[in-house]
């Protein structure tokens, strides 16, 4: 009898658990949209994990994330998109590019969105109102109005005698045609001539380079876009057999052997985290103002200077965050 009562009482204490856990509601699962592929999962994924650690949301713990990947294929996000609305995520993030947001956009009216965007949001057309944005979308929004001339400056700088600049972009960017104006704007009032190359596929960044190399600009301005992430040691192995001096968003691009970066810092994706956390807690994609990044990162490449036989003036070292030996 005794050892009967026993092995009852262990089938009883094993089983609570397993009732236990389902009478536990379903923990809410994110949908991450990511114009970038799984190799950047490092430079992307962790700040934005980050901030949702920030507001108390532990990814595997108390919410599950779907990750899905565009790499740097604008045609493949609105089929993405599609996934992640059919699995009725109870918030969308769009981690990295225009295009995504706008691809998240236009599949749902209900779902929240958090965005990150290289371009301006509301120049883009994704929100109206920055300060109580309407609908359901908000996040963090990019300002190429800023670091499209400051990047130029930098050009400028560390190549004194040039009278010309270029600019790369990717048609197929909802961002591309205000690029190409903020560059013009930026470039006449330097006094500059600004040449204009476009690249929407891998082979486009070939032919692209081999028209810079015939025109010879001084330096050329490499944007924010995901192709560009995507195909980063491609563009920076054919700035290094051109020796071109190009500069760059992210410093990824200078860890992959390019010479220079300066743009937004990581906690950009962190933020989105932090939005989407709040979001989770019961506030509106309203209650929340679209963010304006205020961190910028300068990093040089010391090994790619050489190469070029380039010094960096004390103005430029002066702003320096990090040097890549």
């Amino acid at each position: 009898m005794h050892r009967r009562a026993f092995i009852t009482s262990l089938g009883a204490a094993a089983a609570l658990p397993l009732a236990a856990r389902a009478q536990q509601p379903a923990i809410p699962t994110v949908g991450c949209l990511i114009n970038g592929s799984p190799a950047d999962a490092r430079f992307l994924i962790a700040p934005f994990r980050s901030g949702l650690a920030d507001v108390g949301y532990i990814e595997g713990e108390n919410v599950a994330v779907e990750y899905r990947w565009g790499e740097g294929r604008n045609e493949r996000l609105a089929a993405l998109a599609a996934e992640l609305v059919n699995l009725r995520v109870a918030v969308l993030a769009t981690l990295y590019g225009s295009a995504a947001a706008f691809a998240a956009k236009s599949l749902t009216t209900t779902i929240p969105i958090v965005f990150q965007t290289g371009g301006d949001a509301t120049e883009l057309g994704l929100v109206v109102k920055p300060d109580r944005p309407e609908g359901n979308l908000t996040g963090v929004s990019g300002i190429t109005d800023f670091l499209v001339p400051k990047q130029l400056a930098l050009l400028r700088q560390l190549m004194p005698r040039s009278k010309s600049f270029a600019l790369l972009t990717n048609p197929a960017s909802p961002n591309a045609g205000r690029l190409v104006q903020i560059a013009q704007s930026a470039a006449k009032s330097m006094g500059l001539e600004l040449i204009e190359a476009t690249a929407g596929n891998e082979d486009d960044l070939d032919r692209a380079f081999a028209m810079l190399a015939e025109r010879r600009p001084g330096g050329v301005v490499v944007p924010t876009n995901a192709l560009f992430l995507a195909e980063r040691q491609r563009i920076v192995t054919l700035a290094a057999k051109y020796r071109m001096v190009a500069i760059y968003d992210v410093r990824q691009f200078a860890e992959a052997g390019g010479l220079l970066s300066y743009g937004q810092s990581s906690d950009r994706f962190r933020q989105v985290g932090v939005y989407v956390g709040k979001i989770l807690r019961g506030a509106q994609p309203a209650d929340l103002p679209v963010v304006r990044p205020s961190n910028f990162q300068l990093v040089v490449n010391r090994k790619a200077a050489r190469a070029l036989d380039l010094n960096f003036p004390p103005a430029v070292l002066s702003q320096v965050d990090d040097v890549i030996e």
